[in-house]
């Protein structure tokens, strides 16, 4: 066990010892003063009973220090955040998720897509999850999901009303994005995305197979080769739902399964979109370290053992006062 924040320990421990050496620094001094005394009280000292009670005080004396300073210490430890590793298996790897809407706000689909994921959000455990539209960074990646739900929800309700808000309109004049460009701005979202994570990465991407005009001049940023190798080093798999009609979909699909994602079409006459987003969330990316390493586990905030020692003697405290009273 680690403590990230080790100083907080430090200075506690540190009052724990100066408190005990001036108690014991106290003792000494009155142990020096000699009082009269004002009857044989030797005598009264040998007596049983008062040997009985003489005994009986010393060990709730010590029962009572040994406790308060369990108590102590375990929220030292608590309050300095102590760390270990988590182990899972290989399906409970935490999941970094990456909503990558493509398609305008006021559509059937974004609206069906938002939806799903306000309500799944919140069966969420260890995964966090985000939202990027073509030009704006609309949720950040979170652990928040009541925050993330209502971002979801708004957007899906909202409609034309908030379409400038989710994706505000940028022109330029000498560049025009393209799909892959959206692509790559969704993968920017993962923090330290240009290496792999002990996370598993995914983007699940809804909208069309490609937002340039047929007649566009304009350079784009990315083209799909370069998007496939940003995926490889930062092993994020990209899962894809289209809304444009079939045949037009060969540089998606292309990425999709070279980094070994879903791809699915959508049908607004037949919608299959929930079982298809219950399907890329059944198979989710494996998390891995460069050269291929798998990671199973991974470091994370560990207080229960400190707190549950706390908790259990500040019972037996309560207990034993609750006795001595008696």
């Amino acid at each position: 066990m680690e403590l990230s924040w080790w100083p907080v320990a430090v200075v506690g421990f540190g009052c724990l010892a100066g408190a005990v050496a001036l108690a014991v620094l106290s003792a000494k001094e009155d142990a020096r003063r000699t009082l009269r005394p004002l009857a044989n009280a030797s005598r009264l000292t040998r007596l049983p009973d008062y040997a009985r009670l003489a005994r009986m005080r010393m060990l709730a004396m010590v029962v009572t220090v040994t406790l308060l300073s369990t108590v102590f210490c375990a929220a030292m430890l608590a309050s300095a955040r102590p760390t270990g590793w988590l182990w899972t298996s290989e399906g409970d790897v935490p999941q970094d998720i990456m909503l990558c809407v493509g398609e305008p706000l006021a559509n059937t689909a974004t609206s069906e897509f938002l939806s799903y994921y306000a309500a799944k959000v919140k069966t969420f455990g260890t995964q966090r999850i985000g939202l990027t539209s073509p030009t704006r960074r609309v949720v950040p990646l979170t652990r928040d999901y009541q925050y993330a739900a209502g971002q979801f929800g708004n957007f899906a309700t909202a409609g034309r009303a908030n379409a400038a808000a989710f994706a505000p309109t940028v022109s330029y004049v000498d560049y025009a994005p393209s799909i892959d460009d959206v692509l790559a701005l969704c993968m920017t979202g993962f923090p330290s995305f240009d290496a792999r994570s002990t996370h598993g990465r995914s983007v699940i991407y809804l909208g069309p197979s490609s937002i340039r005009a047929p007649d566009e001049s304009r350079p784009a940023l990315f083209v799909d080769q370069r998007v496939t190798e940003m995926a490889a080093k930062a092993g994020v798999q990209i899962n894809v739902v289209t809304t444009s009609p079939r045949g037009r979909e060969a540089g998606l699909r292309s990425i999709t399964e070279a980094t070994k994602g879903q791809f699915f079409y959508y049908d607004p006459a037949e919608s299959t979109l929930p079982a298809d987003l219950d399907r890329i969330g059944q198979r989710p990316p494996a998390a891995g370290l460069p050269g291929g390493a798998t990671a199973l586990g991974w470091r994370s905030d560990a207080p229960d053992l400190p707190l549950a020692v706390a908790v259990i003697a500040s019972a037996l405290l309560c207990v034993s006062l609750a006795v001595l009273r008696r």
